[in-house]
């Protein structure tokens, strides 16, 4: 073969490394014996190229686990090889493979990928991190030749080794332990508490904490990337504490066993499970009964809960859950929701607390909807008014102690906008109810708990953010904004001067359809 048709047959292969996958093969089927060895070659080490996920297949002869929620890790991967910097944060259930596939293969590819590139790894504990790093030693040694990287003699510690002619390597540690040498590019922090005891001490989150700030992020490199992948275990864990302090800088990947809403990173429905083939929605039923509501929806939702505040208590609200299915039997009587505004009029300011609930027929109460969230004044207004078209609310209640008429007129000029859009669909405006909070906070909440207590209210779906208010205010406390929102409307639903329909009668009789 001469060097003209040599260089011409690399120049082909070249480019055959840039057609989708359905022009490749269709160009191996047409191959020669020959070229096909070679193709294989090249597909081989493409895969090896491609992702952390794609490399496992390939060395474990398609062994390795391979699931959709592992392949959002191995694109986080992919980005941070590209030389994109990045914070992401993945918080996901046990035995779901983010281990594996973070701690071991993903720095195994990364370092195949950017030998010149160091990578650190730290864990809760230092024997853990270096069972990681022995484990990433081992499977470059074993696959040398495969991988085209290799270890430098004399430095192959299970903690700490290198490339060989490379200025990449790695690094492991316990949090809390010393990261001593040359910086990282990568730093990967894998489950930084070892279980609830942990993150549930005031110490050894501050010790955590201070870990974080004065050891591992001092070690990293100007356009180092970090990736933090764990389970939740309290508000104020890891993950809690930096959403807190920079939720700005960080990509949140949050992957709960059950699906809760709609925007699931992996565009699951409600209710469905993580990984089906693995275990299935009611292997997780089985599992939530056995390991209890604190552990579950910590462990395995990402959805930490402080423990029992002093007015309401979890069993109040799970117990009497009532799932989709059944409500399509529930018979309302009355819609209503309810508005408490934040403390200013920019979305820097707190939440304002926006919930519907409904009582039915037969005098049992619900939690419909949350739509609380950092609102401007105008874009409370009109969150409240589409809630309220959404469900066909009757009335719509807000609290006027803090710029209450302002959030009235809000609501009244919100609607009229809607109305001009053509969204209203020409039903009347819910009636505007103005409620002045004179009574003391815990003086309006325990009626509605103890409508709780006794089996009367439900919630349609996993509130979870508004549960947890529940559950942890203490009175005494300032009263969180979704609770107030949540308190408000069942109170209206609750009077009973309201009960047949509403503060007074309607004169277009709106409600008589539901009776």
């Amino acid at each position: 073969m001469t060097t003209a048709t040599a260089d011409l047959e690399e120049e082909a292969l070249a480019q055959y490394r840039t057609l989708p996958v359905v022009e490749r093969r269709r160009i191996a089927r047409r191959a020669s014996p020959e070229l096909r060895v070679r193709l294989a070659h090249i597909e081989r080490s493409m895969a090896l190229d491609r992702s952390p996920g794609a490399l496992a297949a390939v060395l474990t002869g398609g062994r390795e686990m391979q699931a959709p929620h592992l392949d959002i890790i191995d694109r986080i991967y992919q980005r941070i090889a590209a030389g994109e910097r990045i914070r992401a944060m993945v918080t996901m259930p046990p035995r779901a493979g983010k281990s594996r596939r973070t701690s071991r293969w993903g720095p195994v590819w990364y370092m195949r990928r950017q030998p010149e590139h160091r990578f650190m790894l730290a864990s809760y504990a230092a024997h853990l991190a270096d069972d990681h790093g022995r484990w990433v030693r081992n499977t470059i040694s074993e696959h040398a030749p495969a991988l085209g990287i290799d270890l430098r003699y004399g430095s192959q510690a299970a903690n700490r080794f290198d490339i060989d002619g490379h200025e990449g390597g790695m690094v492991t540690a316990g949090v809390g332990g010393a990261l001593t040498g040359r910086g990282a590019h990568v730093a990967c922090v894998d489950d930084p508490f070892k279980g609830s005891e942990d993150a549930s001490s005031p110490t050894q989150r501050e010790r955590v904490w201070d870990w974080w700030q004065s050891v591992l992020l001092t070690r990293l490199e100007p356009q180092g990337s970090v990736l933090l992948v764990n389970t939740r275990w309290d508000d104020d864990d890891l993950s809690g504490r930096l959403l807190k302090e920079e939720p700005e800088d960080w990509i949140v990947i949050d992957l709960p066993a059950i699906a809760l809403s709609d925007d699931d990173p992996l565009g699951r429905k409600p209710g469905e499970a993580l990984w089906p083939a693995r275990y299935s929605a009611d292997d997780y039923a089985r599992i939530r009964k056995s390991v209890g509501e604190r552990v579950w929806w910590s462990l395995y939702q990402q959805q930490p809960r402080p423990l029992e505040g002093g007015v309401w208590q979890w069993a109040w609200i799970t117990g009497n859950r009532i799932s989709p299915v059944a409500f399509r039997a529930v018979d309302l009587a009355r819609v209503v929701v309810a508005l408490d505004p934040a403390g200013g009029d920019t979305p820097g300011h707190d939440e304002s607390g926006i919930v519907a609930a409904g009582r039915s027929t037969d005098g049992h109460y619900y939690v419909l909807a949350d739509r609380t969230g950092k609102h401007s004044a105008e874009a409370r207004g009109r969150e409240t008014c589409l809630l309220a078209l959404e469900l066909d609310a009757d009335a719509i209640v807000v609290e006027t102690n803090y710029g209450g008429d302002m959030a009235r007129q809000n609501v009244v000029q919100a609607w009229a906008e809607l109305e001009r859009q053509g969204k209203t669909q020409g039903r009347p405006m819910p009636r505007v109810l103005d409620v002045t909070a004179k009574k003391g906070k815990r003086l309006r909440a325990e009626p509605i708990a103890q409508l709780y207590e006794t089996g009367l209210v439900h919630h349609t779906a996993e509130f979870a953010q508004l549960e947890t208010q529940m559950v942890t205010w203490v009175p005494g406390l300032d009263s969180p904004d979704r609770m107030d929102a949540a308190v408000h409307a069942l109170t209206e639903l609750a009077n009973p001067a309201a009960a047949a329909t509403g503060s007074t009668p309607y004169a277009d009789h709106r409600l008589s359809g539901r009776r």
